[in-house]
């Protein structure tokens, strides 16, 4: 099964993980989690997954995956982010990758206390819109424009074909070691 707008590219994934800054036995919430790759990705090092999706054949396959994966600290809501998270009582950090009501959404988390926000945005307005939101609420860290181009075959020779450039917007408090 495909779904539109994913999943996450290997190389993405890559620098958002690293830019997230998860701990050991993290409480993490996947939030527009799509086909489930980065929560299965960080199954092994979270105490706790909280994989949200608005549309119900991603939270289906999302789940299919988890299970044939063994990743049994995956708990997968089919809703509206702004509906479920105010239920969680601890969150350490969360990914966006895909979520309408994104301003309400970063209020919540930030009001949650939540140590890292990573979102992943295509758009220039998506992008705009995380930024402005963080720095209101004093948690903008920084914006990471990431264009990515692999390998192909080309008449006896390799050329590049480029991915669709991906803006990683990173908020969130620092961490005290």
């Amino acid at each position: 099964m495909e779904l539109s707008g994913g999943p996450t590219k290997d190389e993405v994934m890559a620098i958002s993980l690293f830019k997230l800054g998860l701990l050991e036995g993290d409480t993490f919430a996947d939030i527009g989690c799509g086909t489930g790759k980065i929560s299965l990705a960080l199954s092994h090092r979270t105490s706790k997954i909280y994989a949200i999706d608005r549309r119900k054949e991603a939270i289906d396959l999302a789940r299919e995956k988890a299970e044939r994966a063994g990743a049994d600290n995956i708990r997968f809501f089919h809703g509206e982010a702004v509906d479920f998270l105010p239920t969680i009582d601890q969150l350490d950090c969360a990914f966006i990758g895909g979520s309408g009501n994104l301003e309400r959404v970063l209020r919540i988390l930030h009001t949650l206390g939540t140590r890292s926000i990573v979102v992943n945005a295509v758009k220039v307005e998506t992008l705009h819109l995380a930024i402005t939101t963080m720095e209101q609420l004093g948690i903008f860290k920084e914006a990471v424009h990431v264009q990515v181009s692999r390998s192909s075959p080309l008449a006896g020779g390799t050329m590049f074909k480029p991915i669709d450039p991906v803006y990683i917007i990173v908020g969130g408090t620092p961490v005290c070691l």
